[in-house]
């Protein structure tokens, strides 16, 4: 018999007389299944095999029998509360009694019907106790369920623990890679801001190095007093140009001792017209616009003119076909009662990007070419502000112009009188004709004084250009070109080796040198194009030698 239906069958214990057979027969004919005991013993083990009730003689149960019975019914488990219906009769002596109660007590679930019995009535608790059998075996499958539900929950909760820990290990290696990847990428950047940093202080301090060493071996030649003040005058100022260089460097790294006072700006970046105009190509404009009420700041003069310096030759990078660098300064009243001065520098260049405007102020970063900055000029700006007790901004759009807004703080005090300027130094090569003329290309205004004075002693007429699309406007008037010498990193776009290969489709009989103090991609490039490279800084002798050799070779190849 199946579980289920076992759990349905009533079990009948009326050990006494016919009270058994009648009641079973009873029940049948109501659908009810019943089965008998014949034993205390025999119920005790159908019962532990399953019944929806029990119906039993109370005579049947006395004595000490019944403790087998009583043991079942107290470790039944905690949804079960099998019904008795426990058929009595009316003695009521005083042991009958107790032993009643005991019956009670120890059954747990127990209904007492008394003789005479109807039919009805027996049939009616029979009923009503298969019913509450019924829903405590329902209990129990509820609970068996939820039990199941709590072990799949819990599987399912370790194989979820299973695979976050597997997934956070996983994680966990990704981060420890991408920590690798990351300190690798800082190193390499490291080494591609010293390469930037390396390569443009290269090709700046072997030009400075060319005026000095050359300047020094020209001493020598000279006994033209004139001629050897313009050639101490140079190597003093390009030592001066390389102080400037390491304040910059300092300034950038904040370690520069500021030296800061009183100081009108109208004045002091005014003087600086004549400064500007030079640093600045022709076809760059300058305005100033200066509030006439406008507060003294409190800051280092001289570094504040590199700053002006920077900012405007930066505006004239951004500019390549030309354009217009607005100065402006105005008086702003911050939080605080704190009071700057606004200095703003406004241009109508290309503009930058989201992506540059976010870096422009990190140490090295250059969108130049290699060799035409170290990318510390923004940076020297920001170090210089923040230095100064001020701060910086940048607005920008592309193709909409740059504004870089420097807030500079107010001076309780009144300006010096006396204010001192940067020093510009502009000497034009001197020209003679006796070796034949020469068209020399180069950016730095000091070491083309130097040059130009090396190709004045060696006899040469020099004409002077500052750019290769200048260089190619000389060759198209018509001018006389014996030679042609250029600096490889040039302003402008175009670089010597490009501007020695548009030569060659040109004037392909025109000896051609370049000179440069950078070993970079562009010098590589020369070199394996077969141009002739004189690298800085170099002699008047070695610059005559070059001379030669390329002169020589291109008259072999006519020939």
């Amino acid at each position: 018999m199946a579980q289920a239906e076992m759990g349905g069958r009533v079990l009948v214990f009326a050990p006494v007389g016919r009270d058994s057979a009648a009641s079973i027969e009873l029940l049948r004919r109501s659908n009810i299944s019943a089965e008998s005991a014949n034993s205390l013993d025999n119920l005790t083990r159908e019962i532990a095999r399953g019944a929806g009730a029990v119906f039993v003689a109370e005579e049947g149960l006395f004595g000490d029998a019944c403790e087998a019975l009583f043991d079942w019914v107290a470790k039944q488990p905690a949804w079960s509360e099998l019904p008795f219906i426990v058929l009595t009769s009316h003695q009521e002596r005083p042991a009958v009694t107790a032993w009643r109660r005991r019956l009670v007590t120890s059954l747990r679930n127990v209904t007492l019907l008394e003789r005479p019995l109807h039919a009805i009535t027996l049939i009616s608790a029979i009923q009503a106790a298969l019913r509450a059998r019924t829903r405590q075996l329902e209990i129990r499958a509820l609970l068996i369920a939820k039990e199941r539900a709590a072990e799949d929950l819990e599987t399912r909760i370790a194989l979820r623990t299973a695979e976050l820990a597997e997934a956070n290990h996983a994680l966990r290696q990704q981060i420890d890679e991408r920590a690798k990847i990351e300190e690798s990428l800082r190193q390499a950047q490291k080494i591609e801001a010293i390469g930037q940093l390396t390569g443009g202080i290269a090709h700046d301090f072997n030009n400075l190095l060319m005026v000095i060493s050359g300047g020094l071996e020209m001493l020598d030649r000279q006994t033209d007093p004139a001629r050897r003040k313009r050639l101490m005058d140079g190597m003093q100022h390009a030592a001066q140009r390389g102080a400037g260089l390491t304040r910059q460097l300092l300034a950038f790294s904040r370690r520069q001792e500021l030296k800061p006072e009183p100081v009108n700006l109208a004045r002091q970046i005014g003087g600086m017209r004549e400064l500007l105009d030079r640093s600045l190509r022709g076809d760059v404009h300058v305005d100033f616009d200066f509030a006439e009420d406008l507060w003294p700041v409190q800051v280092d003069p001289g570094e504040l003119e590199l700053v002006v310096l920077n900012l405007a030759v930066n505006a004239r990078d951004a500019m390549p076909d030309g354009g217009t660098l607005l100065v402006r300064a105005q008086n702003l009243a911050g939080a605080n009662d704190a009071e700057f001065v606004s200095l703003s520098f406004v241009d109508t260049g290309t503009g930058m990007t989201a992506d540059v405007q976010s870096r422009v102020f990190e140490p090295f970063y250059t969108t130049k070419e290699v060799g035409k900055g170290s990318g510390l000029g923004l940076p020297q700006v920001y170090g210089f502000a923040k230095q100064s007790g001020g701060s910086v901004r940048i607005e920008s759009a592309v193709g909409h112009g740059t504004t870089i807004e420097l807030l500079l703080p107010r001076s309780g005090q009144a300006p010096a009188a006396v204010e001192h300027h940067l020093i510009d130094l502009h000497v034009e090569p001197r020209k003679r004709t006796s070796a034949g003329s020469l068209l020399l290309v180069e950016d730095d205004e000091e070491v083309a004084a130097l040059v130009g004075e090396m190709l004045d002693q060696l006899g040469y007429a020099v004409t002077r250009v500052a750019s290769a699309a200048a260089a190619l406007g000389a060759l198209a008037d018509g001018r006389s070109v014996d030679v042609m010498f250029s600096d490889i990193m040039m302003p402008g776009g175009m670089n010597g080796v490009e501007l020695a290969r548009e030569v060659r489709t040109r004037r392909p009989d025109l000896p051609f040198l370049l000179t440069s103090g950078y070993a970079g991609a562009a010098r590589r490039e020369a070199e394996a194009a077969g141009m002739r490279i004189l690298a800085k800084p170099y002699g008047i002798d070695e610059l005559a030698a070059a001379l030669d050799l390329v002169r020589s070779h291109s008259a072999a190849v006519d020939e």
